[in-house]
């Protein structure tokens, strides 16, 4: 094993600050393994930091990478339940507090502390990456690691629409804008037996819809400009949606959301948007509808997920639109950004 290897490397706040370096494999210590990535997804934060818009701290420089799954190269010598050789998927969460009262709950996710790949230390664009073995999930051989990248976002749609949401069979559901996340929150309302399932955007996310129409969505607003207010007023009995996610982040997200949720209903806040709201919350009182932030996931919730696409129940096939080499890393970026794809995924 060469001691050096190319690394997609995050190197200031400034917009554009990524680049392909070589970089030492990583060390490892007895709680770890060393993970030979085998596929890594892009992810909007990647994109975000790419462009200089993120909202939380990045500890500079740093490789990007946080949705991925690879084999086990080599292990600590305190490591159980793993092998060399083994297809794993990896959480995000690379440090956390174990005294923290969080992680004593199992909501390690909501520790303050937790830093994670690709922002709080290396991801996983790259040869080689150190997880803590805490951090894996065995996958199954017939399960390709192209799709197995896609778990993390799959598991934040699951914690989203299947955890915090509280969706029942044959309850309206709208998911606000078209990105990977709110695509995977309409396919987890789907699996949890939502009767109708909607796909707002706005005209720019026209690809995007057209795949969420292929996905089975119900219906898809927002392409042609639509006054989704009123389109709401003339569904079902005029009241609104009995949940409604908002996977878009950005304020006017929020005040839709507030606008077409019925009475008693639930807005499941998914999407991260830094901008001021400017405007009130007063619906949230006259319809005494609960607001409920959605953040990360959990082991339990990977290991449900990874049961369902080893079953197939959740298909990717529409999400999942370019496998490339780690060297065209710039062009599945602006692919993504340009939504002209849903999910591109780098082969280290």
């Amino acid at each position: 094993m060469s001691d050096k290897m190319p690394a997609l490397v995050n190197y200031s706040s400034e917009p554009g600050s990524v680049e392909l370096r070589e970089i030492p494999v990583p060390a490892f210590g007895d709680d770890d393994v060393l993970l030979a990535v085998q596929a890594v997804s892009v992810c909007g934060s990647d994109l975000h930091q790419y462009m200089g818009k993120h909202s939380w701290k990045v500890n500079y420089p740093v490789v990007l990478g946080h949705e991925f799954s690879g084999i086990v190269a080599e292990k600590g010598k305190n490591v159980r339940g793993f092998s060399t050789g083994d297809r794993v998927v990896s959480e995000t969460a690379a440090v956390i507090d174990p005294a923290s009262p969080f992680t004593r709950r199992g909501l390690y996710n909501l520790d303050p502390h937790r830093l994670g790949f690709g922002y709080g230390v290396n991801g996983a664009m790259t040869r080689f990456v150190k997880v803590p073995a805490r951090c894996l999930h065995a996958i199954p051989n017939h399960l390709p690691f192209e799709k197995a990248a896609l778990t993390e976002p799959c598991c934040v749609a699951y914690n989203a629409m299947c955890v915090n949401a509280h969706i029942r069979p044959g309850d309206s559901v709208a998911v606000i804008g078209p990105g990977p996340i709110g695509l995977l929150c309409a396919l987890m309302a789907k699996i949890s037996g939502a009767g109708h399932v909607a796909v707002i955007g706005i005209p720019a996310d026209a690809k995007r819809l057209e795949i969420a129409k292929a996905m089975g969505v119900h219906t898809t607003l927002g392409a042609k400009g639509e006054n989704i207010s009123e389109w709401v007023k003339n569904f079902g009995d005029g009241y609104g949606f009995d949940v409604v996610a908002d996977a878009a982040g950005v304020s006017a997200a929020l005040q839709l959301a507030m606008e077409i949720v019925r009475p008693a209903g639930q807005i499941v806040k998914v999407g991260w948007g830094p901008q001021p709201l400017g405007f009130s919350l007063d619906p949230l009182v006259a319809k005494a509808v609960t607001l409920q932030g959605s953040f990360s996931h959990t082991w339990a919730i990977w290991e449900k997920v990874v049961s369902l696409l080893a079953s197939g129940q959740l298909n990717l096939d529409l999400v999942l639109n370019r496998v490339a080499p780690l060297a065209e890393w710039h062009a599945v970026f602006d692919e993504m950004h340009a939504g002209r794809i849903v999910k591109g995924v780098l082969r280290p």
